[in-house]
C-alpha cells in the first residue's frame, strides 16, 4: 500500500454503508474496522478495532433518517477516534440533518442546525465535508474548517447528455434561486421561479410563476425533496401554464411517505437524484434515476489530504 493510502483511514456508521463502499472503491482504500452495537437499552456502543494513531481519518455518515440514531453514531465514533490519537478527524456528512431549522422563524424556536454543529465540534471533529446545505449560512455555525460541496455539477452533466432543446430551469421557491441560476448557467438557459406559500410544514401552495415557461421543456431543481408535495404540485402548475415536458432533480432524496407514490403519479419525464441518502431500490418509480456522489467525495478527500484546493472541483 502506498504511503498516501497508509495515512488515510475511512470509517462509516450504519447510515449509508453502500456509499462508503463506493468511496472506498474509488480511493482504493479499505474501510476501517469498527464495530457498532447496541446495549439492551438501545445505547450505542462503538469499538475501533485497528490503530488510527497519527492517521488522517474520514468518517462517512449522513445524518438521515433515523436522524438521531445516525447523529449519535457519528458523535460517538468521532469521540472514539479522537481518544485513539487520530491526527485529524473529518466528518463527511453528505446529508446534514436538522439543516431546515437554521434560524428562528417565530418566538421560542430552536436553531437545531447550530446545535448539531456544536455537538460535532465538541465531539472532536477537526473538519467537516457536507453537500448542498439547506442554508449556506450553516457553514458559519462551525469554528472548524468546512468544505461545502455542491451537487449541481453532477446534475448538470446528466442533463447535458440528454441534449434537451428549448428548455428552462425552474426554482420551486424563492429560496432556491441561487441553485437554479447555477444549474441554468452550466446548461446555458434562463430561469423561472415558482412563487408559493406554506400554510403548514410539508404543505405548499403555488401562487404564481415568474418567468416564461409556455412551450418549453422545464427542469425543476431543489436541494431536498421530502414528501415531494411542493415539487409535484409545481410540475402540475407548470404544465397548466403551457410547459411541454417537466423534468426534476435534487441532491437530497429524503422521500418521506408518500413521496414515492406522488412522484410515480406526477407528470415528470424523469426525476434525477443523488445518493447522499440511501434509497431502497425495490419498487422505485421507473422515472427516478440515482447518480453517485462517491467520485466527488473521493476527490474532495484526496485534495484535503494533499492540501489542494477543493473549490477547483467546481470550476
Amino acid at each position: 500500500m502506498s504511503s498516501f493510502k497508509k495515512k488515510i483511514k475511512l470509517f462509516t456508521g450504519n447510515a449509508h454503508p453502500r456509499l462508503a463502499e463506493e468511496i472506498s472503491d474509488y480511493l482504493g482504500i479499505p474501510l476501517g474496522c469498527a464495530l457498532i452495537q447496541r446495549f439492551k437499552d438501545g445505547e450505542i456502543s462503538i469499538a475501533i478495532n485497528e490503530s488510527v494513531r497519527g492517521a488522517d481519518v474520514y468518517v462517512i455518515q449522513p445524518t438521515c433518517s433515523p436522524a438521531n440514531e445516525h447523529l449519535m453514531e457519528l458523535l460517538i465514533m468521532i469521540d472514539a477516534l479522537k481518544r485513539a490519537s487520530a491526527q485529524r478527524i473529518t466528518a463527511v456528512i453528505p446529508y446534514y440533518g436538522y439543516a431546515r431549522q437554521e434560524r428562528k422563524v417565530k418566538a421560542r424556536d430552536p436553531i437545531s442546525a447550530k446545535l448539531v454543529a456544536n455537538l460535532i465540534t465538541a465531539a472532536g471533529a477537526n473538519r467537516v465535508i457536507a453537500m448542498d446545505l439547506h442554508a449556506n449560512a450553516i457553514q458559519g455555525f462551525f469554528d472548524i474548517p468546512f468544505d461545502h460541496l455542491i451537487g449541481v455539477p453532477i446534475l448538470a452533466e446528466h442533463f447535458k447528455k440528454m441534449r434537451l432543446e428549448n428548455f428552462i430551469v425552474v426554482s420551486p421557491d424563492i429560496g432556491g434561486v441561487t441553485r437554479a441560476r447555477d444549474l441554468a448557467e452550466r446548461l446555458g438557459s434562463e430561469i423561472a421561479i415558482i412563487d408559493k406559500r406554506r400554510p403548514a410544514p410539508n404543505q405548499a401552495e403555488v401562487m404564481n410563476i415568474i418567468g416564461k415557461v409556455k412551450g418549453k421543456n422545464v427542469i425543476m431543481t431543489d436541494d431536498i425533496v421530502d414528501t415531494a408535495g411542493t415539487i409535484c404540485g409545481g410540475a402540475v402548475a407548470l404544465l397548466e401554464r403551457g410547459a411541454e415536458k417537466v423534468y426534476a432533480c435534487c441532491t437530497h432524496p429524503v422521500l418521506s411517505h408518500p413521496a414515492l407514490e406522488r412522484i410515480e403519479n406526477a407528470p415528470f419525464e424523469e426525476f434525477v437524484v443523488t445518493n447522499t441518502i440511501p434509497i431502497q431500490e425495490e419498487n422505485l418509480p421507473k422515472k427516478l434515476k440515482v447518480l453517485s456522489i462517491a467520485p466527488l467525495l473521493g476527490e474532495a478527500m484526496i485534495r484535503i489530504h494533499e492540501h489542494l484546493s477543493v473549490s477547483k472541483l467546481f470550476d
